[in-house]
């Protein structure tokens, strides 16, 4: 797998559909790396924003064991991110 591949997804990774979860009106995609056995805590943040779909690429340093131990920990760094940050992100 590439640099290109790993950090925007090769065309299999986009390929799966991935159920958002909204939190105070963006939708989080975790979208977990593989790497090394591990799992990268990584996915994207969107929201519409004037009528453009504005989107955050998310990625953590964090490696976990399990591919939903990643996707919890994204979720709620995200939420974290979001309540920070919120359309200042973008």
């Amino acid at each position: 797998m590439g640099l290109f591949d790993w950090l925007f997804g090769s065309k299999e990774a986009s390929a799966k559909q991935v159920e958002p979860t909204e939190y105070k009106g963006f939708l989080i995609y975790p979208e977990p790396k593989p790497e090394g056995g591990q799992f990268r805590v990584a996915g994207r943040i969107c929201k519409e924003v004037d009528g453009e779909l504005k989107t955050h690429v998310f990625i953590r340093s964090d490696i976990l064991p399990s591919d939903e131990s990643a996707k919890d920990l994204m979720l709620q760094k995200s939420q974290l991110f979001i309540d920070q940050m919120g359309e200042r992100m973008f």
